[in-house]
């Protein structure tokens, strides 16, 4: 189980650092954009979408390796006040009750939704007209992820109660 779990870890760094590297060229449309709106009055048809779409893969993208570093928003009053066993106990609660059920849902609707993406040919609904289905599919591959890293923390926790005994 540990190697289930230091393979969803290894995944969703590699994930989360290559998908850093989005903010490049994020940083370039942006630049160009505000250029050509304010200094040649000219705005482009594509900028605030091509904006939305990398802005939204990289935050997706993301989710897993946040979740690994501990970096999604938790209120731990409970949690700081309990000593290691009982800490541990309430995190595989929570994981199991809440964590897990919800994000499996994400994670399975985000694949329906990619996929009927995919069957239609999904295109935006304005000028520019770009396919939806790739950034849908990344979507869920970032669900997917974030449920994957959940399980490798549920493993983490029960090895970390093994450990402790």
């Amino acid at each position: 189980m540990r190697k289930i779990a230091r393979t969803i870890d290894f995944l969703n760094e590699n994930t989360g650092y290559y998908s850093s590297f989005l903010i490049l060229p994020l940083l370039f449309v942006v630049t160009y954009e505000v250029i050509m709106r304010y200094g040649f009055n000219a705005p482009t048809t594509w900028g605030f979408e091509a904006t939305t779409f990398l802005y939204g893969v990289h935050f997706v993208l993301g989710l897993g390796y946040t979740h690994k570093h501990n970096g999604h928003v938790a209120i731990d009053v409970f949690e700081a006040k309990l000593w290691h066993r009982p800490r541990t106990l309430l995190r595989i609660v929570a994981n199991l009750i809440i964590f897990i059920p919800t994000m499996g849902l994400m994670a399975i609707w985000s694949v329906i939704y990619a996929g009927t993406s995919w069957s239609q040919w999904e295109v935006a609904s304005t000028s520019w007209a770009p396919p939806l289905y790739p950034f849908k599919t990344l979507m869920a591959i970032g669900f997917v992820l974030l449920f994957l890293q959940g399980v490798a923390k549920l493993i983490d926790d029960f090895n970390s109660l093994k450990s402790s005994d």
